[in-house]
């Protein structure tokens, strides 16, 4: 199907992308081979549903396909510690930092936190030397914090930061291989708090085996933020205050997908993320470099202007994903597809089975 369609449901209520998902089929640890996870193809043309691998990827797509994917890499932005005075427990999210080394992060603990207190943040191996100083509250539980050495961000992070899992695999409670699985095989540029988990199903393997084809790659970032993945709690779509994100695509990858374009190739995005790269990168109507902040929010009715298709994961009910899915594939044929990804026990969320509609 070309890029272009315009969709004119005027599914606005939040109601609408509500569904209910069985706990059993949240997905708490990835599987052994990436590519075993179960691949659902969505064809809009004719509405209907077939149940694949993504191992199945190659017999799936056409020479001259292009596949975009997102390149940033998550964070080990998950802080624990203790409050330096109290011993009391406390956790936190490192959000990002700005020039001057000051951190952004999100703050949570038993009792109130003091401006001016600060936190003593312990390592995997029960360690304890670093501290941060909480500078100034920024509401909601995010703070301006500063740390108490001149080590850079990375390196600090690397040093004391756990992988930021969504609470609701294991609780947030990492195991040694999440930092490897939490992270996908395209991964260059730190800077994601999440994430981008429609990547998470590729191998090198996989990927010779698309290039074999005649299928292409290209890369765009985009670096995930905590909101991201927060349910929208407003009851209607436009009602919705939107999250930034900071994003790029380059001019060498705009050349490869218009190369794939005028062999005839389709327009793939891999993930809700490269999504908003591509479809911000092309507000003029055609596409082009960009870099910058975008807090495009894809609700209906929406004309997609560059893709074609797109490979995502199960996302939670009443989140912005949820909506942008329903907004490309069509509201009662994906909350269809999710009706039948219940029913045939599909693994949900981060480490969860994936969807391609087409």
């Amino acid at each position: 199907m070309a890029a272009g369609r315009l969709y004119s449901q005027a599914m606005s209520d939040l109601k609408d992308y509500d569904y209910t998902l069985p706990r059993k089929l949240i997905a708490q640890h990835p599987l052994a081979h990436r590519t075993d996870a179960r691949l659902m193809v969505i064809r809009r043309d004719d509405a209907t549903i077939e149940h694949h691998y993504v191992r199945d990827l190659p017999a799936i797509l056409r020479a001259d396909d292009c596949l975009v994917v997102n390149n940033t890499k998550v964070l080990p932005a998950r802080l624990v510690g203790r409050r330096t005075a109290t011993g009391g427990h406390w956790e936190g999210l490192f959000l990002e930092a700005d020039e001057l080394g000051c951190w952004k992060i999100l703050s949570k603990s038993r009792g109130k936190i003091q401006q001016g207190e600060t936190v003593t943040l312990v390592r995997n191996d029960g360690q304890d030397d670093a501290e941060l100083t909480l500078v100034q509250p920024l509401g909601g539980g995010r703070w301006v914090a500063r740390p108490r050495c001149a080590n850079p961000t990375i390196d600090l992070l690397r040093q004391f930061g756990r992988v930021p899992l969504p609470h609701y695999i294991r609780g947030g409670s990492m195991v040694p291989d999440d930092r490897q699985r939490y992270q996908t095989v395209f991964a260059r540029h730190d800077g994601s708090v999440a994430a981008p988990t429609a990547g998470l199903h590729f191998t090198d393997s996989l990927l010779e085996a698309l290039a074999d084809d005649g299928i292409s790659i290209a890369d765009v970032t985009l670096h995930v933020g905590l909101d991201t993945f927060r349910p929208i709690t407003t009851d209607r779509l436009e009602d919705h205050q939107m999250h930034s994100e900071c994003g790029e695509i380059a001019a060498a990858a705009v050349a490869r997908i218009q190369n794939a374009r005028a062999a005839g190739g389709r327009l793939i995005a891999v993930g809700t993320t490269s999504v908003r790269v591509l479809e911000t990168a092309s507000r003029s109507g055609e596409l082009d470099s960009w870099s910058g902040n975008t807090e495009l929010f894809i609700k209906p009715p929406y004309k997609f202007r560059a893709i074609d298709a797109l490979m995502t994961n199960f996302h939670m009910p009443c989140t912005t994903l949820l909506v942008l899915v329903c907004c490309f594939g069509g509201h009662k044929l994906i909350m269809d597809a999710y009706d039948e990804a219940v029913q045939e026990a599909y693994r949900f969320y981060s480490y969860g089975d994936a969807m391609l509609i087409l």
